[in-house]
């Protein structure tokens, strides 16, 4: 009788985790994960997975990217809008224990959902179309590039938005080094080092969203958005505002991080991650104390990934931006820290991770140049 080695019966169990997921991929119930409909002369997606918080899989991206390309040529189309299901999220994130599964046993699955993921989040980007994200809810990562990269981007007090991506040996992605960069003065790079939380209306005064609208108006919002007549984008500009100066929700609330939107700027202005950290240590505030313990919790090779990843991604079309975004996805891939981050918070949930560089001082400059090195004929391309 063969008995399988550990290694083999490991590699089994992997096999076995990796068909589950596959056909839970693709699932012919799993279609519903996206609806799309046309309501007028706009066409409405709405992200239909509210007991997954709407976490994005390959088979939504593969739905709603040629549906979004018919609508951006469609003489009859004048506007997209695009909202989560369930009320409790527009999109929680991507489905990032399917790709770590697949990554595991190199599965295609690793680079097919970041290649096409990063393909939709550019054509959103360059959308003709208004393109009008009504973020109700948890907005993160695979929700961020989901909305961030379009015209408009309606918060509600429901909003909670966050790139928390180095505390999963990621990097915040989908873009990230596009739109975070171009935040006021060091804001970009302070969420996503930290992976700070933005509520409510601090995610319209941090520049994240164009509008906020009080939740219980999102539906009326819509429809008068929908029953515009060949709309320019001055009017949907107009409506927008109206149903924003009637929000008086939190209106008096100052900005969360106003009191400290100097002190960012200054401990995290550096030419290094090690100065940023020198900075908050050196500080004493308990601000920047706080700070400096939340990094250093975070992966260290996440966390120069990402320095340098807004500091190139500032000079950087977005198209370009999400070119080295895949090659940095890759790299991850290859690595160890993903895997072990996503084990320690999402699947055994010990909060524990055991990075590997444990510090940064061992992550070298050339570990982090490789990352950034061109893929050849695997590289993105659009």
């Amino acid at each position: 009788m063969f008995v399988p080695s550990l290694s083999v019966s490991s590699r089994l169990r992997s096999l076995c985790r990796l068909q589950r997921i596959q056909r839970h991929m693709m699932s012919s119930h799993v279609e519903a994960g996206v609806l799309v409909e046309k309501v007028g002369r706009a066409g409405v997606i709405t992200l239909n997975r509210p007991k997954v918080l709407n976490a994005l899989n390959l088979p939504m991206i593969r739905q709603i990217y040629p549906q979004l390309k018919t609508w951006e040529n469609d003489t009859d189309t004048d506007l997209v809008i695009v909202k989560g299901a369930g009320g409790k999220a527009f999109c929680a994130g991507g489905d990032i224990r399917a790709v770590t599964e697949a990554g595991k046993v190199g599965d295609p699955l690793a680079q097919d959902f970041f290649r096409e993921e990063y393909i939709l989040n550019d054509a959103i980007g360059s959308c003709r179309k208004p393109y009008i994200a009504l973020i109700d809810g948890i907005t993160m990562g695979g929700g961020v590039g989901l909305s961030v990269h379009g015209r408009f981007r309606v918060a509600t007090e429901k909003t909670l938005f966050a790139m928390p991506e180095t505390a999963i040996g990621l990097f915040p992605d989908v873009g990230g080094g596009y739109f975070l960069p171009r935040l006021q003065g060091r804001l970009g790079l302070f969420l996503a080092l930290t992976g700070f939380r933005l509520r409510g209306r601090d995610v319209h005064k941090a520049g994240v969203a164009t509008h906020f609208v009080e939740s219980e108006k999102i539906p009326e919002l819509e429809k008068e958005l929908v029953d515009l007549k060949s709309p320019s984008a001055e009017d949907i500009i107009r409506v927008l505002d109206t149903y924003q100066n009637q929000s008086r929700l939190d209106s008096e609330k100052p900005f969360a991080l106003h009191k400290h939107m100097s002190d960012i700027d200054r401990l995290f202005s550096s030419s290094s991650l090690e100065g940023i950290i020198q900075n908050l240590k050196a500080d004493g505030s308990e601000f920047a104390q706080k700070q400096a313990e939340t990094l250093s919790k975070m992966s260290p090779t996440s966390l120069k990934l990402t320095f340098r990843q807004l500091q190139e991604g500032a000079a950087l079309s977005l198209r370009d931006v999400l070119v080295m975004e895949y090659r940095l996805g890759q790299a991850c891939m290859r690595g160890c820290d993903f895997y072990e981050g996503v084990r320690a918070v999402l699947v055994d949930k010990d909060q524990s991770p055991k990075w590997s560089p444990s510090t940064l001082e061992e992550v070298s400059e050339q570990s982090v140049e490789q990352c950034f090195s061109s893929l050849g004929d695997k590289d993105l391309t659009f």
